[in-house]
């Protein structure tokens, strides 16, 4: 049979036995290193059986793995699936440098080169998200015994901070009427208009407006009910319809309404329009990106309500579901202000 090199010792009140390698292929000079290792770890209290066993799943405990795993718990979260395909994305920037190595292996320069090689394609904003999504693997990873430290907390302004520019968008009252004519007159799809005519009424983020779906409408209250897995804030989130959003609804209803989405794509009735296509209906309208966009809308409604002076600020931010920055006000700022909000729409 083979010939073993083995390491008997006691641990913990009892007698193990530990296999050190084969003999030729462990020399004997080898097989007292690794006896005189062990006997070290001994010495610290440490089962060196155990100790090797923990070496071996440390190994297997790749970024990669562990991102995996980090996915999987935000599905189980309810996360929405445009926020799983952008984390997904932003991780696939990050695989090719250090996807397959162990965790506790990679440091902060490792990561730095993979968050350079984004910026060094000009997308500063990305580079930013993904050192931020690295972050969140390896707090997981801490989490759940497979990593010690965070390396991303030593690059805390090492990236190029990106430009922040506002979203167009029109606050001139005889601007705003302008652009709304312009918006009765649009001569493309029937579909879009009413999308346009939705966000200026409604003033929701267009996203919960593009993938909204008939089910979430109450007809007989006037309530537009959007779930919080499609909110960007995670809570759900009421609208109060006035009778002008109502009526474009039930044209729209004429057109959409044999389906799930208020706006399905042209290609495809089980997705809704793309992210571009109110945009590039201003475009199409003769408003360029620095003077109009669909997320503008929300800019508008909130100067205008806001500096008309009928509303209570915290009315006009519950409608445009903003969340409290300041964590002790958001506690006891939990009020609907429904009743002013229906008044206000």
């Amino acid at each position: 049979g083979s010939r073993l090199w083995r390491l008997a010792y006691r641990f913990g009140g009892k007698q193990k036995l530990l296999a050190l390698g084969s003999y030729p292929l462990i020399s004997l000079a080898e097989a007292r290193e690794a006896r005189d290792t062990a006997k070290r770890l001994l010495l610290r209290g440490i089962d060196p059986a155990l100790e090797r066993k923990l070496q071996k799943a440390s190994a297997e405990d790749t970024f990669r793995s562990i991102a995996e795993d980090y996915v999987d718990k935000l599905k189980k979260e309810g996360r929405a699936d445009r926020t799983i395909t952008k984390v997904k994305w932003l991780l696939d920037f990050a695989y090719p440098a250090f996807g397959d190595k162990c965790v506790r292996e990679i440091d902060p320069v490792t990561i730095l080169a993979a968050l350079r090689s984004v910026e060094d394609r000009g997308r500063y904003e990305s580079a930013r998200r993904l050192r931020s999504t690295i972050g969140s693997v390896f707090r997981y990873a801490i989490a759940t015994a497979r990593a010690d430290l965070d390396p991303t907390v030593a690059l805390r302004g090492a990236l190029v901070g990106p430009t922040v520019t506002p979203r167009a968008a029109v606050t001139d009252p005889m601007a705003l009427g302008g652009l709304l004519r312009a918006i009765n007159a649009f001569d493309g799809q029937p579909t879009t208009r009413a999308a346009l005519k939705l966000m200026a009424l409604l003033f929701p983020r267009p996203g919960e407006l593009r993938a909204a779906g008939w089910d979430e409408f109450d007809f007989e209250s006037s309530v537009w009910s959007i779930p919080e897995g499609r909110m960007k804030m995670r809570r759900p989130h009421r609208v109060p319809l006035s009778r002008q959003a109502v009526g474009v609804l039930t044209s729209l209803r004429r057109i959409s309404g044999g389906g799930s989405l208020l706006f399905p794509s042209v290609r495809s009735g089980l997705r809704p329009i793309s992210d571009n296509t109110l945009n590039a209906a201003l475009r199409r309208m003769g408003y360029g990106k620095e003077e109009a966009t669909a997320h503008g809308f929300r800019a508008t409604a909130s100067t205008l309500l806001n500096e008309c002076g009928k509303w209570h600020p915290d009315a006009i931010e519950r409608q445009l579901a903003h969340v409290e920055n300041n964590d002790v006000r958001r506690a006891y700022a939990r009020a609907e202000h429904w009743e002013e909000r229906v008044k206000m729409m």
